[in-house]
This record gives structure tokens, sequence and C-alpha cells, in this order.
């Protein structure tokens, strides 16, 4: 027969008396409300085990020759008793636990990367403060691999098989450490191009820019074998007969071939840009020229094209030159059959 609850108490749905101190005990006898203490979770206490000043140890006559050689900035690694080369060196050889020959090799200072994980995110105890790759790096010379840091600035430039160099740290004490990290070789370089030359043009040169400067396209025609030629030429290439016939052709003609660069140009509206032989309208050889107002990959062959001339404000009379020509652009035109 269930109990009377004390004044003050409640009694639970199944009849039972509540705790007479006016709490209720859970089956675990952790009042009602009070948060749960989980005693291996809320009782971790932190620890550090460190040596202040420093641990110190004897390095060894092999171990010793390899950090001694850091120090002035050298590599070297152990013999064994089959004339592999162990860098970094060890005293025993991990492949048969013979000791090793206690003959040394300089190896390097160059290498190759064989694996590697790239830190996206060093933490503070990482010998670079920006993102990093450690390496996997069998030096020339060398039979085992060394793990270093390379410093190549995006992982995009990481790969097995990447040529590295160690680059040294200016104070040197005698610790891998001397080497701040591996970077990799020079392979491609940027060489800035500039050439100035001065241009006189000849007679037929210079007919065909003087048309430039009035805003017309000069050619001419061979009489013997009826071949139009832009621009303005005084002798036939194909018959070498004198020309004397000047015809002034139109400013659209038909990609026939070519070409994508990706060095910037003065001259041209955007990198990349085309350039390309133009065949003008009633002319039997093209005309180079840049490709405008169409992106680089858009242009093929076939594509009709027109002249932009430049605002006639800006055409200057002289220097003669093809400036009053920005390029050519499409017209919009359906492909020519070339």
């Amino acid at each position: 027969m269930p109990s009377e609850a004390p004044p003050g108490a409640t009694a639970p749905p199944g009849g039972a008396v509540a705790d007479p101190g006016g709490t209720a005990a859970d089956p675990g006898g952790v009042p009602a409300g009070d948060p749960v203490v989980d005693p291996l979770i809320d009782h971790v206490v932190d620890h550090v085990l460190e040596f202040p000043g420093g641990y110190t140890r004897t390095t060894g006559p092999v171990i010793g020759r390899f950090l001694t050689e850091l120090r002035d900035a050298r590599i070297v690694g152990v013999r064994t008793a089959d004339g592999r080369v162990l860098v970094p060196p060890l005293e025993y050889d991990p492949a048969t636990g013979e000791d090793v020959t206690g003959e040394f090799a300089e190896v390097g200072p160059a290498g190759t990367v064989q694996s590697w994980a790239w830190v996206g995110a060093p933490r503070p105890e990482h010998p670079l403060s920006r993102p990093f790759a450690w390496a996997l790096i069998r030096l020339d010379g060398a039979d085992t691999a060394l793990v270093h840091a390379v410093d190549a600035g995006d992982a995009r430039a990481m790969r097995p098989g990447l040529r590295v160099r160690p680059r040294w740290r200016a104070e040197r004490t005698g610790h891998i450490t001397d080497i701040e990290s591996f970077v990799p070789e020079v392979v491609k370089i940027v060489s800035p191009v500039r050439a100035e030359y001065r241009l006189r043009p000849g007679r037929a040169l210079t007919r065909f820019l003087e048309g430039v400067a009035r805003g017309v396209l000069l050619g001419c025609r061979c009489g013997s074998c009826g071949k139009v030629y832009v621009p303005y030429r005084l002798s036939c290439p194909e018959c070498g007969v004198a020309i004397t016939e000047e015809r002034e052709l139109p400013d659209t003609g038909t990609v026939t071939t070519f070409a994508i660069n990706n060095l910037p140009d003065p001259r041209a509206p955007e990198v990349p840009f085309v350039s390309a032989y133009i065949l003008l309208d009633g002319a039997d050889v093209p005309l180079i020229a840049l490709v405008g107002d169409v992106p680089a990959h858009e242009v093929r062959q076939g594509m009709r094209v027109r002249a932009v001339w430049a605002p006639r404000q800006e055409w200057a009379p002289a220097p003669l030159s093809m400036s009053n020509i920005k390029w050519f652009a499409p017209t919009g035109e359906p492909d020519a059959e070339l």
C-alpha cells in the first residue's frame, strides 16, 4: 500500500513518494535539474612535458658528421656494405642490420620529389608560416629519401619527379633546420623583349601606307598573270614583271589561318589576342593583321571580317603606319569556303 507523501512532497505517477528533501532522484542518484557530470570528460587536466633549456644528447660519429656538414652547407650520406648511400645517414643498415662502413659521400644538393603531402594551414611549430609541402626527396647520389619541407608556393606546383634544391639559412648551427626548406629548380623564366629599330619604307610600301593614311587599302594587279597583291608592290613575285596597275581594295576579307598569342602587345585589344592572315575581297594573297572584338577561342578559318578603323580625328598623316587600322572584326556574315 503506497505510503503517504509528507507535507510539501509530490507523488510521481507510479505512486512512489518523492525525496523528502523536495527533489526527485534519478536512477543514478543525481538530483533532477543538476548537470550530469562525466568524470572521463569533465575532469581533464592539461599537462606539458618539457626540458627547460633543451635536452642534451650526444650525436655519435655518423649523425654528428651529417649535422656538421649541414652547418657547412653540405649534405652527406653514409655507405652500406653493399655500396648504397643512406641519407640521412644511419649507424646500421636498415635492410640488413649490419654496421655501415663509415665511408661518407657528399650528395645533392639537388634532388627529386618522390611523394608529398600539402599543408594548407601550417601550425606554429612548422618550419614555414605559409602553406608548404612535406615531401620525400631523394637527393642526387642517394639511395634513400629525406623528409623535408618544400616551399613551392602552390600545391599545383608539386608533383612526383619535381626537381628541388635546398634553401640554406644564413646562420647555421648543425641541425636539420639549417635547411630552411627545399625550393623548386628554375625551369622557366619571363624575359622582357624589346627591339627598337627604324624602318625606311621603299616606294611600294610608302604608296600602300599613303593609302592607309587616306583610309583605303591599295593593292596592284599583275598584267601578266592577273594576280592582285596587297600591300602594293612594284613587281610580280611570280612573273617577275613590273606592275603598273594600281587597285583600291575593300576593307573586308576572310581569315585563312591564324595564331593565338598570349604575350602582351600594345596594339592588341586584349590578351590572348589573334594575329591572322586575312584575304581581302578581290585579292589573291593575304594580309597580316590583328583580329579583335571577338574572343580568341571563337576565331576560325573562313570567318568574315572587316577592318576597324580608328576614329578619323585620331589619324596621323605622319609618320606613315598601319595605326589607322585598329584590327579586323567579325562582320557576322556566314563563313566563307576556303
